[in-house]
C-alpha cells in the first residue's frame, strides 16, 4: 500500500522427498513455485528437485555452517515482504537438519511461519517396521563417539516406546553392538535407502542384524534404526552373578557390568547390586 508499512512475507517450511522424487505434495510444488526465495541445505541437491518440477526460483544456501549469519539476512527479506521457502536435502526441515534459528527468529519478529508437510524417514520406517507404533521416541543421530553413544542408549533403557534414530552406514555395526550392550538383544529394524530403488528392511534381534551387516563387504545408504521394547520372552534367565561375570569377561568394569545386566533385564541397578551383595554374604 503506497505510503504504508510493507507486509512481511511468510516463511514456509516445505517437506521434500526422502528419495523418490514423486513423493512431494501438490501444495509443496505450488509453494516452491510461488516463493520469492528458496533457502536450501544444499542448492545443488535441491536443484535436482526443482528441475524435475520445472521450478525456476532463486536459491540460497542455508546449512549448519552458515545458519547463524544467514538467518538475519533471510529475516530481513521476510520483513521486507519476500516469502521464503526453507527446504532440507530430504524430508522435513529442522528434523535433524538446520532451521531452528530461522524459525525462532521469524516467530520473535512477528513473521508468519507455515509448515507444508511432507515425507519423513522416521515415520516412513516406523510404519513398515512391524514394531509398536502407539508410542515412539525419536532421538535424531546418535553420538559419533562410542562412549557417548553407549551412555545415550543406556539412558533410554526404561523408555516404554519404540526408539528411532538416524545412523551413518559406516557406524551401524558398532551401534548395534552398543544396542546389545546397553539394551540387551532387543528386536531391531534397520531401514536403508527408504523409497529408493534399493530400499531394504532388516528385521530381527540386535545380534542377528549386526552379524548380517558385519558380514557384508560394506554398508551404504541412508539408515534409520528402530529399536523395540524388551519383551518378557527375551529376558535372560542366566543367574545374576554369572551374567555379571560374563560382562566383566568382555572387558567391562564390575559396575558397568551390573548396569548392563540391570538394563537388559529391566531391573533397577540397585536391585541387581543388592542381590549380588546378598550372594556374597
Amino acid at each position: 500500500m503506497p505510503g504504508g508499512e510493507a507486509l512481511s512475507g511468510t516463511l514456509y517450511l516445505v517437506g521434500t522427498p526422502i528419495g523418490n522424487l514423486e513423493d512431494i505434495t501438490f501444495r509443496a510444488v505450488r509453494v516452491l513455485n510461488e516463493a520469492g526465495l528458496i533457502a536450501c541445505e544444499d542448492t545443488r541437491q535441491t536443484r535436482k528437485l526443482l528441475d524435475r518440477y520445472g521450478i525456476a526460483k532463486p536459491t540460497v544456501s542455508y546449512h549448519e555452517h552458515n545458519e547463524a549469519e544467514r538467518s538475519p539476512e533471510l529475516i530481513a527479506k521476510l520483513a521486507a515482504g519476500t516469502s521464503v521457502a526453507l527446504v532440507s536435502d530430504a524430508g522435513m526441515p529442522l528434523i535433524s537438519d538446520p532451521g531452528y534459528r530461522l524459525v525462532r527468529a521469524a516467530i520473535d519478529s512477528g513473521i508468519r511461519v507455515e509448515t507444508v508437510p511432507g515425507a519423513s524417514a522416521a515415520l516412513t520406517a516406523l510404519a513398515a517396521s512391524g514394531l509398536p507404533t502407539d508410542s515412539f521416541y525419536f532421538g535424531g543421530f546418535l553420538p559419533a563417539k562410542a562412549g557417548q553413544r553407549l551412555r545415550t542408549l543406556e539412558a533410554l533403557a526404561d523408555q516404554t516406546a519404540t526408539l528411532i534414530f538416524y545412523e551413518a552406514p559406516h557406524r551401524i555395526v558398532e551401534t548395534l553392538a552398543a544396542v546389545e550392550q546397553a539394551l540387551g538383544n532387543r528386536p531391531v529394524v534397520v531401514a536403508r535407502e527408504l523409497t529408493k530403488m534399493h530400499e531394504e528392511f532388516l528385521r530381527g534381534k540386535a545380534a542377528e542384524i549386526r552379524a548380517e551387516l558385519a558380514a557384508r563387504e560394506s554398508v551404504k545408504g541412508e539408515i534409520t534404526l528402530l529399536i523395540g521394547k524388551l519383551t518378557g520372552a527375551a529376558q535372560d534367565d542366566t543367574p545374576l552373578a554369572e551374567a555379571v561375570d560374563a560382562c566383566v569377561a568382555q572387558g567391562m568394569s564390575r559396575m558397568e557390568a551390573i548396569k548392563t545386566v540391570a538394563h537388559r533385564r529391566g531391573l533397577p541397578k540397585r536391585e541387581v547390586y543388592g542381590e549380588l551383595e546378598k550372594l556374597k554374604g
